[in-house]
C-alpha cells in the first residue's frame, strides 16, 4: 500500500498535466474529441480495408476476420477487466478536472480505446512492419486524447496498449506460422515455389546455366 499510493499520486499528477491543456485551444478540443469518439473511427477503417483489398485479398480475405475477431474479443475482456478492477474513471472521481464531453461509463480500467487501437496496430505492424510508422503515432494520439478530455487516468490507456499490442502481436503471429498462410504470401508476393536468393538449389542452377552457356 506504501508502494501503491505515490504511484497513484504520479498518475494523478500526470493526469492533471495532460488534462489542464483542455479547455485552452478550441482545435486541440475539437481534435481530441474527433480521435476520442469510437464512432468516427469506421473512415479511417474504411480507408484501411481498401489500402489492405488493393495490397493483397488473399491475405486480406484470412487475416481480417481474425482481426475482428481479436478486437471484438479483447473489447469484451477489456468491459470485463473494468468490472474486475472497478476504478472510476477521473472524471467521476475528480470534480475539478476539465470536462469538454459526458464522462460516460463510471469504470475506465483499462481503456477499451487503447486496447481496441493497438490491437490493430499490433496485428499489422507483425504483418506489415512498415505500417508501425502509421498507426502506432495514432494509437499514442487517441490515447493521449483519452487522457486530455478526462475519460481515462494515463495508467488505464498505458494498460490498454499493452493488452492490445502484445495479443494482437500474438494473433497475427500465430496466422503467420500457419502453412496455408505463408503459401499464400509467397504466392501473392509472386514467388509461390521459387528458391531464395543464395540457396543451394539456386546456385547449382547458376552454375549449369553458366556451364551451358559456356
Amino acid at each position: 500500500m506504501t508502494l501503491y499510493r505515490p504511484f497513484m499520486q504520479w498518475d494523478e499528477s500526470l493526469l492533471r498535466v495532460i488534462n489542464g491543456l483542455a479547455g485552452q485551444s478550441a482545435v486541440l478540443d475539437w481534435l481530441a474529441l474527433m480521435l476520442s469518439n469510437a464512432g468516427l473511427l469506421w473512415a479511417p477503417g474504411i480507408l484501411l480495408a481498401l489500402y489492405w483489398l488493393w495490397l493483397s485479398w488473399r491475405e486480406m480475405v484470412i487475416a481480417a476476420p481474425l482481426l475482428a475477431a481479436s478486437i471484438g474479443v479483447l473489447d469484451f475482456v477489456g468491459a470485463r477487466l473494468k468490472d474486475l478492477a472497478a476504478r472510476p474513471r477521473p472524471c467521476m472521481a475528480l470534480p475539478d478536472i476539465h470536462q469538454i464531453e459526458a464522462c460516460g461509463k463510471v469504470f475506465g480500467f483499462p481503456s477499451n480505446h487503447a486496447i481496441n487501437t493497438a490491437t490493430v496496430a499490433g496485428f499489422l505492424h507483425v504483418l506489415y512492419p512498415r505500417s508501425g510508422w502509421i498507426s502506432w503515432p495514432l494509437v499514442g494520439f487517441i490515447g493521449l486524447t483519452r487522457v486530455y478530455i478526462g475519460a481515462h487516468y494515463p495508467t488505464d490507456v498505458i494498460a490498454g496498449w499493452l493488452i492490445g499490442g502484445l495479443c494482437g502481436a500474438g494473433a497475427a503471429w500465430l496466422l503467420k506460422q500457419w502453412p496455408v498462410f505463408c503459401q499464400l504470401r509467397s504466392a501473392s508476393m509472386g514467388r509461390p515455389d521459387s528458391p531464395q536468393a543464395g540457396s543451394p538449389q539456386t546456385d547449382k542452377t547458376l552454375t549449369a546455366s553458366v556451364e551451358k552457356v559456356g
